[in-house]
């Protein structure tokens, strides 16, 4: 076993191409961050959609890329014979949407999202570490990441009012 799919793996299997963000885990630099930039065409998707599908269908769909994470990451983690491989990063990208779920449209946004979801995914303050070291497979990969999208979800809705009047 590897530690690392090559391109070629990546590509041919479908579950490695979403477990590798769209491609975005093959960055040699900061897969996580390339993970979360892979959410950001994602949440203007949904932001599109969501005019037809609402708030309710939004959170559905992003329920669903979760639990699709936990086998997806979890698949593709035991693949590679690594509990967390940094290059799975479809966590990251699911983390964004939920990071994003209640914050206004806008660049100022999705910018301070993305910002804020990064700060938590890499310092992981408790309780992220917590789920990061003790839940394990794909739930463990998903749950870490999910927990600091909604510390980043909290902080963007307090800010909401001040940013706003700026």
């Amino acid at each position: 076993m590897t530690h690392r799919l090559t391109a070629r793996d990546v590509f041919a299997n479908p579950v490695h191409f979403l477990a590798y963000g769209f491609g975005s885990g093959l960055s040699p630099w900061a897969p996580g961050t390339a993970g979360t930039l892979a959410g950001v065409p994602l949440y203007l998707l949904l932001m599109f959609a969501e005019r037809w599908i609402g708030v309710g269908g939004y959170l559905g769909i992003t329920l669903l890329l979760f639990i699709a994470g936990i086998f997806i990451c979890g698949y593709t983690a035991a693949r590679l014979g690594v509990e967390d491989p940094g290059a799975v990063n479809w966590d990251e990208a699911v983390g964004y949407l939920v990071t994003m779920a209640f914050a206004p449209f806008g660049v100022q946004w999705i910018i301070l999202g993305f910002v804020l979801f990064r700060f938590f995914d890499i310092l992981k303050p408790w309780p992220i570490c917590w789920f990061d070291r003790h839940v394990k497979g794909g739930l463990g990969i998903m749950l870490d990441d999910a927990v600091a999208a909604v510390f980043s979800a909290i902080i963007l809705y307090i800010m909401t009012p001040v940013v706003q009047k700026i």
